[in-house]
């Protein structure tokens, strides 16, 4: 098999022509047949795209070469496979042989810039966490997703949506910032927007943690270069009043995923309701480019992708049961973070705040009554 990008390269290399993808080929519901086609998908028309596919080589040979993307990929052995009910503890124990294992290893190894999975959620967090480590300062990751919606740029960013159910004050503070950095990198905003999902707008109304969270939101929006709205509510998800929406695990994931299933049951709906009759099918004939473009802004497909924040290095969580067109998208989001090099820029942002934070803690500290200072 033709290959130029052998395991001595220096894949880190990104000179304009090359940027280097890990993708588990293993983790997705369909098979990896589904996840080789999507690579194939996301390599047309992106010549500086190359590929570290992590799996069964003799499974995944046959596959690459059909697709005719050999001289695109790196094949690494990897015969192991994480399931979806495997549970995150087990993985560590055992999972070393598993291609969502190695997959992150090319991230740590500076083989890769940005890894790529359809996998188990809790166990790529895992798996992540340990073998790239959190960022300084950074209490926990989240998982950032782009939600439609009716800004200008046609999207929002939410999180987290999944990578911890519980979030404190000084998480969702977190949150906020590299939401903020994610915002100002993927959908070039230069000061984002940023709401606190609420069960209500009112300052009054919510959890202790949340109206903790709204003052420290209030008092960083400045050091952290980003415009604080207050409290939001659901409906405000796809709005144009916010360009980031902050919330903990839990609360993310279970809008992301009715946000998903209602997209999906609309378009489901309109399909039955334009070939029902005769005359609902010429209508629909007449209104197909419309139709067409409905059905792109509200496919779930088209912004598959959830953003592992918070971790030394790039990855990309792609929905489980993503066909070719989701994984081609994940991919696609991946390359572009890799260009912007925005792990490099969350990871300075957070930097630069907490040492702002814990100087005016000092300066606090140094102005109290009775205290001698310069």
């Amino acid at each position: 098999m033709a290959d130029p990008i052998s395991d001595t390269d220096d894949l880190t290399r990104i000179d304009g022509s090359r940027i280097v993808v890990s993708v588990d080929a293993m983790g997705g519901d369909r098979g990896p047949e589904v996840v080789v086609a999507g690579l194939a998908l996301a390599a047309r028309g992106n010549p500086e795209l190359h590929f570290i596919l992590h799996g069964p080589e003799a499974t995944l040979s046959p596959m690459v070469g059909r697709h005719g993307i050999a001289d695109r990929c790196t094949l690494r052995d990897a015969p192991g496979v994480v399931s979806m009910d495997e549970k995150p503890s087990h993985v560590m124990r055992k999972g070393k042989d598993t291609s969502m294992w190695s997959t992150i290893e090319s991230v740590r190894a500076h083989e890769a810039d940005v890894a790529v999975s359809c996998g188990n959620t809790g166990a790529l967090m895992a798996v992540s966490m340990v073998r790239l480590r959190k960022l300084p300062g950074v209490n926990r990751p989240a998982i950032a997703c782009l939600w439609p919606s009716r800004n200008p740029g046609g999207f929002n960013v939410m999180l987290d949506v999944g990578a911890d159910i519980r979030a404190d004050a000084d998480d969702l503070l977190q949150y906020a910032l590299m939401g903020a950095s994610y915002a100002r990198n993927g959908l070039d905003l230069a000061c984002p927007r940023i709401g606190l999902l609420n069960v209500g707008t009112e300052e009054h109304k919510g959890r202790a943690e949340l109206k903790a969270a709204h003052e420290l939101l209030q008092s960083a929006a400045a050091a952290g270069n980003f415009d604080y709205v207050g409290f939001v509510e659901g409906g405000d998800i796809p709005s144009a009043r916010v360009d980031v929406i902050v919330t903990d695990g839990f609360t993310g994931n279970v809008a992301l995923k009715t946000g998903e299933g209602t997209a999906m049951l609309i378009r489901d709906f309109l399909k039955e309701s334009l070939t029902s009759t005769i005359v609902s099918k010429l209508a629909a004939l007449l209104a197909m480019k419309s139709l067409k473009r409905l059905s792109q802004r509200i496919d779930p497909r088209q912004v598959n992708g959830g953003v592992f924040l918070g971790l030394n290095g790039t990855v990309v969580k792609s929905h489980g049961s993503a066909d070719a067109t989701g994984v081609e998208a994940a991919i696609k989001l991946a390359a572009a973070l890799s260009k912007s090099g925005f792990s490099e820029r969350v990871a300075a942002r957070v930097a630069s705040f907490n040492a702002a934070r814990e100087g005016a803690t000092a300066d606090d500290a140094d102005n109290k009554p009775g205290t001698l200072h310069d």
